[in-house]
């Protein structure tokens, strides 16, 4: 599938996993504001990169994961609200099985991580990551990911990324208190970086990225912009 201005639309697990507009892809995204191109990397203090679907494609199926955490709502003898893997998350706090339910869809993350696939964006920042004598190319980098964080440092260890992000820059839907669209874990990746909203960049590949970015104010790029650049 490709978007209106003719560039491949990727629907990643963070579409797949969430219901509401804050997870469209950018065929969906209307007027979400994004930096011009061409982008140049260098011009910001730090990078703020959204995990599948941006560096990476998990190897989930996110159907079986909505499956696992339904069954954690019958052990626990609770009729669920939704059949839907977002909306079973979301309440499952108020039903008091947040852990199980957490640990339900990470353990398919995790796994889903190790089996998962480097994207070329993915490549290119390894090769940033490769400076030689000087050292990294380009500014810091960091993640921001809807995956629980274990999942996020299985892929990066997985797939070598981890010469170009900076480790303690890595926040998963776990590692703050809320997660994206809600801006506090692209704020708590650009603070770990050292870096000031106003002069960081986040790039991902969906509205829930862009809409994040937006509310941290945070100028964001498409993943597929930097490819193109």
């Amino acid at each position: 599938m490709t978007t209106e201005d003719g560039r491949a639309d990727q629907t990643s697990g963070e579409e797949q996993i969430g219901e509401t507009d804050g997870d469209a892809p950018k065929s969906a995204a209307g007027a979400v504001p994004s930096v011009d191109r061409p982008i140049d990397l260098a011009a910001y203090d730090a990078v703020v990169y959204d995990l599948d679907g941006t560096l990476v494609e998990l190897a989930v199926d996110w159907g079986a994961v909505a499956e696992s955490v339904l069954e954690v709502y019958a052990e626990h003898a609770m009729i669920p609200p939704t059949d839907q893997l977002w909306g079973l998350l979301e309440a499952a706090g108020e039903y008091g099985i947040r852990d199980p339910v957490e640990e339900a869809i990470a353990a398919h993350e995790r796994v889903g991580a190790r089996e998962s696939t480097l994207l070329p964006l993915g490549g290119r920042l390894i090769g940033d990551g490769e400076g030689g004598e000087g050292g990294r190319r380009g500014p810091p980098a960091g993640v921001c990911s809807l995956n629980c964080e274990e999942a996020c440092r299985v892929a990066v260890e997985t797939h070598g990324l981890g010469d170009a992000l900076d480790s303690d820059a890595i926040v998963g839907r776990d590692t703050v208190d809320t997660h994206k669209p809600e801006p506090e874990s692209v704020l708590a990746a650009v603070e770990r970086l050292g870096a000031e909203p106003g002069r960081a960049l986040f790039v991902g590949d969906s509205r829930r990225d862009a809409v994040a970015a937006e509310r941290a104010g945070v100028p964001f790029a498409w993943a597929a912009d930097l490819i193109d650049r």
